[in-house]
């Protein structure tokens, strides 16, 4: 039985294990299921060393998501590869776990892949509607309208690799049981051995600590969906945990395994007004004068701080339903607007300026 064996020793192959998501399922993982054999792409002998000093019983796989052999070899091993080094964008890596799987698996004992997109893809029509830094009364659903994130545009954000994704899981859906767990803005400290830090919102904080700004895209009305790092671990470790039962059941895996892990949901502006107001609550702006309200477009928020400003100006929102019903997961950890302190309080010591 599948269910035994797995309980005996479970294969689980990682990539991005340095990274804020990865890291910090491994860190829950470990834990939890310290019996499991785990391994682990990094791409760094420096970040190798990191990895064996805290976890010494992780196989450590030297390498990068541009190794096709390796990725194809090392996820023909795995009974679970869950992948979420730049998942969402290369397209060959994928291309290559999904051959792995398929050569390394069977009807008797399947694998499971556990793919990280992202809720980027939904920028698509902010795209196509030259839509930025307006509000979008647009929202999508993974448990009712789920066909219609498994259908978006070839041109969309993140869809090539989904669409890889997508077709192992259906196409070889007897032997491979593929999920995309798709997050929105993450926020909260990480747990993992070398990256602890997310990106928008920190980025965000950088600049108001910083340049004494209070970033504003167009009307900073665009809206995005969150998630606690904690709360999306919290989902990651459900899904493992159904495959570790040899779950089967189709509104989990395949066709309409898309998962959208999203427990609130943020206006940019506000959020900037809000961060900045704090900051100064908290005395973490030093100098003279206050912050000053700084509106900017496309290119400018670009220069800015890269993508992470540009998506400031983004909407992007999904109720993410289908996790909840199919194995019951739900926020358990503090809100965005309730981490903000924190949020200010890490960047501020990255920034040393505390």
């Amino acid at each position: 039985m599948i269910i035994s064996e797995l309980i005996v020793g479970l294969g689980i192959r990682r990539t991005g294990v340095t990274g804020y998501i990865a890291g910090d399922v491994l860190y829950v993982l470990t834990r939890k299921h310290p019996s499991f054999e785990y391994a682990a792409l990094v791409r760094s002998e420096s970040s190798a060393a990191r990895v064996r000093e805290v976890y010494p019983d992780v196989r450590v796989v030297l390498g990068s998501l541009d190794d096709a052999d390796l990725l194809k070899r090392e996820a023909a091993w795995a009974d679970l590869v869950l992948h979420a080094a730049d998942a969402s964008d290369h397209e060959g890596a994928a291309r290559a776990i999904a051959a792995g799987l398929v050569e390394g698996h069977s009807e008797s004992w399947p694998g499971y892949w556990l793919h990280t997109g992202g809720t980027g893809i939904f920028t698509y029509f902010d795209t196509v509607e030259n839509r930025f830094g307006e509000p979008s009364d647009r929202i999508f659903d993974d448990l009712d309208g789920v066909e219609v994130l498994t259908s978006l545009p070839d041109e969309a954000f993140h869809r090539n690799v989904d669409k890889v994704v997508l077709e192992c899981g259906t196409v070889h859906a007897d032997t491979v049981r593929t999920a995309i767990v798709c997050p929105p803005t993450i926020y909260g400290d990480g747990r993992g051995p070398i990256s602890a830090r997310s990106r928008q919102c920190y980025e965000m904080a950088k600049v108001i600590l910083t340049k004494r700004h209070v970033p504003i895209i167009g009307t900073g009305l665009a809206t995005m969906d969150n998630v606690n790092i904690r709360d999306l671990t919290q989902a990651y470790l459900l899904l493992i945990e159904a495959a570790l039962g040899g779950n089967a059941n189709p509104e989990i895996w395949g066709a309409r395994g898309y998962h959208v892990t999203s427990t609130g949901e943020h206006v940019w502006g506000q959020l900037a007004r809000t961060m900045a107001a704090k900051a100064q609550e908290m005395g973490l702006l030093k100098g003279d004068g206050d912050t000053k309200e700084y509106q900017m477009g496309k290119e400018e928020a670009f220069e800015l701080a890269g993508f992470e400003a540009m998506s400031w100006g983004l909407n992007s929102r999904c109720r993410g339903r289908r996790l909840n019903k199919a194995l019951g997961w739900k926020a358990e950890h503090p809100s965005l607007n309730d981490e903000v302190p924190g949020i200010l309080r890490s960047e501020a010591r990255r920034l040393r300026l505390l």
